[in-house]
């Protein structure tokens, strides 16, 4: 955090809910927003509709954020590469939702990551998460092999918004295998937008795209106010996802 932050930053009354408009976020560092408030699911709802989500450590307050630009998915005009079609093809891999939301965001929060010392799923966000899982609002995607949990990921859907948390693997493309039945799922659910937050390199491979803030808002805005995806999400999913 920069110095003089604690100056700009709004801080959030925990008994109230409310946050700061987005083009406040800071530039350095890119999106942050407000400390305080809290995890509940009120508060993360009325977050993730305005676009904004917490990432901080355990040594830190709840940080909220609100970066541009914003790495997005677009499913319905994504395409995936022919070495990733082929492996979806070969029939290793089964694919499930919420099977196992405890095991993918622990295995998320274990899995150690390339420039990154330790990880900001702390013991309060597993709860958070936990929770918004059991109203139906979080959802993960596992990947198995021989029964094995190798790879998935989580994140949060409201209207018709996927909001990507975070994923892990333990064998070779496993967590790109759980990203493609996402998102061809997605897609059959007419779902325009998957908030990827902050790119990397691994997401940019995966065909997520960059767009300013204003942009990704305009799209949020009209998204999150559409009728929920079906529920409950199917257990198993086929790969006649993949036939068209």
């Amino acid at each position: 955090m920069s110095q003089g932050t604690d100056e700009i930053l709004a801080l959030l009354d925990p008994e109230r809910i409310g946050f700061p408009n987005t083009a406040k976020a800071l530039a350095d560092p890119n999106g942050l927003l407000a400390v305080g408030g809290d995890l509940t699911p009120d508060w993360l709802l009325a977050a993730y509709r305005r676009g904004i989500f917490p990432w901080f450590s355990d040594d830190q307050p709840i940080l909220w954020w609100s970066p541009s630009p914003r790495c997005i998915v677009r499913p319905q005009t994504l395409t995936f590469s022919r070495s990733l079609r082929k492996v979806i093809r070969q029939g290793r891999y089964q694919v499930t939702f919420d099977r196992a939301f405890d095991r993918v965001v622990r295995n998320c929060a274990a899995t150690p990551r390339a420039g990154q010392s330790g990880t900001w799923i702390t013991d309060d966000i597993v709860e958070a998460y936990a929770t918004m899982h059991r109203l139906g609002h979080a959802h993960s995607v596992e990947t198995w092999l021989d029964g094995e949990l190798v790879g998935g990921l989580y994140g949060l859907a409201v209207g018709r918004m996927f909001f990507g948390e975070s994923m892990f693997h333990h064998a070779t493309n496993a967590s790109k295998v759980a990203f493609a039945y996402l998102v061809r799922q997605l897609a059959e659910w007419d779902c325009r937008l998957i908030d990827c937050q902050v790119s990397n390199p691994h997401l940019l491979s995966l065909g997520a795209e960059e767009v300013p803030r204003e942009s990704f808002e305009a799209i949020l805005e009209t998204e999150v106010n559409k009728p929920d995806f079906p529920h409950p999400w199917p257990a198993v999913l086929s790969p006649s996802l993949f036939d068209t």
